[in-house]
């Protein structure tokens, strides 16, 4: 019995990184699906219609025996306005950022740039006057230096990307084998446009943790209100599709790949990472999901070396690794912060915003 109990210990453990490795990849098919062709503000709708179509029916289920309370009490207006706002910023705003993003750089950048969430939480609850600025306090201090390394980092990886992991020879047949594999980054002509782009969807992100963190207090069934908001995502990016996309055929889904990208995206973002994230929580706490945030950086960087040699950048790498650094250092300040290391009773009791707990569903996950 205790050996079995400490193998199932190690499930957890499993499953997270499994989660990480599976949103780098599929990172990585989205960036090729962008590179040949799919539009991005056609791949945003047609995920988010996928997780829309699964959610729906499973949040009916999930939430079977409250289902008057749902009708009264979801389409109130004032609740009904925040859902809607997070419709429109969670997914329509900044997935479309962040799948542009994305088109304009790689998936490392995707990692460094989403390692800035608990920084810019931070700010944002300082700002909000949430976090009183205390010099006195060692969590408040550490959060700061946090923030400047994921500043820091994600500078960097603007500004420095770094000789290629290994060149290969320029022959006609290289370049006619490479077209047919898997796409890693883009030239670099864009690639701070990119960075701007993924740091905005983290800056909506943050936002849109703060409004489904007061929709979540008045409405706690988490799955109807995932599905609702998810459907009134879909529609605002359909709504913005059809203005933006002038090609009718960009709609035309083109290929089998495209077709599987889309799918697995949906179903995954949607419902499997969303499951394992709240099974491992509750058997580990709130703070043992974040932690495998970083977790994407060695996979990236796994891939890059592995597959995208001759497009893989090691000043990339190292940015990304010190925006991860400053992501732990915020984070082990929050935990400080919660479990009151070295704080006064009266900091303890603040509504902080910048806590890095996992929200009810990870929009980042989709990129």
């Amino acid at each position: 019995m205790e050996v079995k109990k400490q193998i199932w210990g190690v499930v957890p453990f499993l499953a997270m990184v499994s989660l990480e490795g599976c949103t780098i990849a599929l990172t990585i098919m989205a960036k090729t699906a962008i590179t040949y062709g799919m539009t991005t503000f056609v791949f945003v709708v047609y995920t988010n219609a996928v997780a829309s179509i699964v959610l729906l029916p499973y949040s009916l289920i999930f939430h079977y025996n409250e289902r008057t309370e749902f009708q009264q009490s979801l389409f109130s207006f004032p609740l009904f306005l925040r859902v809607f706002l997070l419709g429109l910023i969670g997914i329509c705003v900044s997935q479309n950022l962040a799948f542009l993003g994305l088109s304009y750089s790689s998936p490392i950048v995707v990692c460094a740039m989403g390692l800035m969430l608990p920084a810019i939480s931070f700010v944002l609850s300082i700002i909000l006057g949430r976090t009183k600025i205390n010099w006195k306090s060692p969590s408040f201090i550490t959060k700061v230096v946090g923030t400047m390394i994921s500043v820091i980092g994600a500078t960097s990886e603007e500004l420095y990307i770094g000789p290629a992991v290994r060149q290969h020879p320029s022959s006609s047949s290289h370049l006619q084998f490479k077209h047919k594999l898997l796409v890693f980054t883009s030239t670099t002509d864009r690639w701070i446009m990119g960075g701007l782009l993924l740091a905005a969807a983290s800056l909506c992100v943050s936002i849109w943790n703060i409004i489904q963190l007061g929709v979540i207090k008045q409405y706690p069934q988490v799955m109807k209100v995932a599905s609702f908001y998810s459907l009134v995502g879909t529609l605002l990016s359909a709504a913005v599709g059809f203005f933006v996309v002038n090609d009718s055929s960009a709609w035309t889904i083109k290929s089998s790949f495209d077709l599987f990208l889309i799918i697995a995206t949906g179903i995954f973002s949607s419902l499997i990472r969303n499951r394992v994230q709240i099974w491992c929580m509750q058997m580990k706490g709130p703070y043992y999901v974040p932690m495998f945030k970083p977790f994407g950086i060695l996979f990236a960087t796994l891939f890059g070396v592995t597959f995208f040699g001759d497009t893989f950048h090691y000043g990339s790498v190292m940015a990304a690794f010190i925006a991860g650094m400053g992501y732990l250092t915020v984070m082990w300040g929050q935990i400080n912060e919660d479990n009151g290391v070295g704080e006064d009773k009266d900091d303890k009791n603040n509504d902080h915003l910048s806590s890095a707990k996992l929200p009810l569903l990870d929009e980042e996950s989709k990129v």
